[in-house]
């Protein structure tokens, strides 16, 4: 029997660390779809902060971030209280004395196994951020939001979920972080997005809206796909173990609704794109496989694949029109990092009731809603003394220039870009 729980604990901690590889390589994902679909002269400040945003989220979640969202033992539902650094990880001894019905209550996996997985998910939080607020943000004002965010902000909203905070008393589904990471993520952006402003020349006077195309689809494509791969150790690694053939089927239905949702996200996408715009908008295209990524990512294991298939495709056609809609209003987002993760983000939660019983309609508004206040109210804040300390923006001849010269000092396509405008 001791051979066998040795084996079970090696084979989850393994798993669980294996999907969180997965999730830490979306990182390259969100960094090859933002530096795709930004002009050529602010590529060089994308890619440096989304390699300095995975770092600060490492730090800040081991430092305090991770204790903040699972707490030994909470103050209340809604404070978790604050303590520093990990703890031990599990000993033989206390892993092996449990057995039975039981073994699931227990230590089950590798701590350090769960810390990894869930620092790869802050990190994908604040990728959301980057991507919103390009090609006018200062670098250093977004690094000091990304302490923040990943130390505290993130972390709290998630302790009231998956720390076992009042969102989780209440009943508020959230299987894989629909809520707690991308609509976090999302309204997030939205504060900075209001705060920092548009980008210059993307709107007219007369009310026209210019396109900004990327500089280089064929890097967005690729990232989209990575994301997509990525997004397999995002829902997958969320049942947490394998061991057992139940779990081993729920794993395997959560692969296969997940990329069946990506898919509906694309086909639909595609479809409403040719319809209202009269093109096959590729950029369209790939936010739509990923609005029916983040859309099925509430409840990827109790819909059917022909259900995750429909959530997706409605979620591709939310983003299309949740894309031209916030240009309508001025809200200016490069990446469409806002539509994908917002309000994709917010149709999977209350989708949830339908494929699963337990959830409830009212318990997913208040979730959404709860999460979406906490988080603007204090991103709002945070971006308001960010900018009062030193601005949050660069001037208007080094975003005319690019922002890469300004912030970074060099040029990713200096060849291109030397001396352009």
């Amino acid at each position: 029997m001791e051979e066998i729980l040795n084996l079970r604990y090696a084979l989850d901690t393994f798993y669980f660390l294996v999907m969180g590889a997965f999730v830490m390589w979306m990182a390259a994902g969100f960094t090859m779809l933002e530096a795709g679909l930004v002009r050529a002269k602010n590529t060089t400040e994308i890619l440096t902060k989304n390699v300095a945003l995975y770092g600060i989220a490492s730090v800040m979640y081991m430092l305090v971030g991770y204790n903040l969202m699972y707490p030994g033992e909470a103050v209340n539902s809604i404070w978790p209280g604050l303590s520093f650094l990990l703890d031990s990880d599990h000993d033989a001894a206390s892993v092996l004395s449990i057995s039975g019905s039981k073994w699931y209550d227990g230590a089950y996996y590798s701590g350090r196994s769960d810390f990894f997985f869930q620092v790869v998910f802050v990190a994908t939080a604040m990728s959301i951020v980057s991507g919103a607020v390009a090609e006018r943000m200062k670098l250093w004002p977004f690094l000091i939001f990304c302490v923040v965010l990943t130390g505290f902000i993130y972390p709290i909203q998630g302790f009231w979920k998956w720390g076992g905070g009042f969102l989780d008393t209440l009943g508020f589904a959230d299987f894989a972080g629909s809520g707690v990471v991308h609509l976090t993520g999302a309204t997030a952006a939205l504060a900075g997005v209001m705060m920092v402003g548009a980008r210059k020349g993307k709107y007219s006077r007369n009310g026209r809206i210019n396109a900004l195309p990327g500089a280089n689809l064929p890097l967005a494509t690729l990232g989209t796909f990575i994301l997509w791969m990525g997004w397999f150790g995002f829902n997958g690694g969320s049942e947490l173990v394998i061991s057992n053939v139940g779990e081993a089927n729920a794993v395997a239905a959560v692969f296969v609704n997940t990329n069946a949702a990506a898919a509906g996200g694309v086909v639909a996408a595609l479809v409403t794109a040719k319809i209202i715009l009269g093109r096959a908008d590729l950029t369209m295209v790939l936010n739509g496989a990923l609005g029916g990524l983040v859309a099925i990512t509430a409840e990827p294991l109790g819909p059917s694949p022909l259900a995750a298939t429909l959530i997706g495709a409605v979620g591709g056609v939310i983003v299309v029109f949740s894309v031209l809609g916030l240009d309508r209003i001025k809200i200016d987002d490069p990446v469409g990092a806002i539509s994908v993760h917002g309000i994709a983000g917010i149709w999977g939660l209350l989708v949830v009731p339908l494929t699963n019983a337990d959830a409830t309609l009212s318990s997913q508004l208040i979730g959404a809603g709860v999460i979406f206040g906490f988080v603007f109210t204090a991103s709002l804040a945070t971006w308001a003394l960010i900018r009062a300390m030193g601005g949050l923006r660069v001037t208007e001849e080094e975003e005319y220039r690019g922002v890469d010269v300004s912030e970074c000092g060099l040029e990713a396509y200096p060849e291109f870009t030397s001396g352009a405008q």
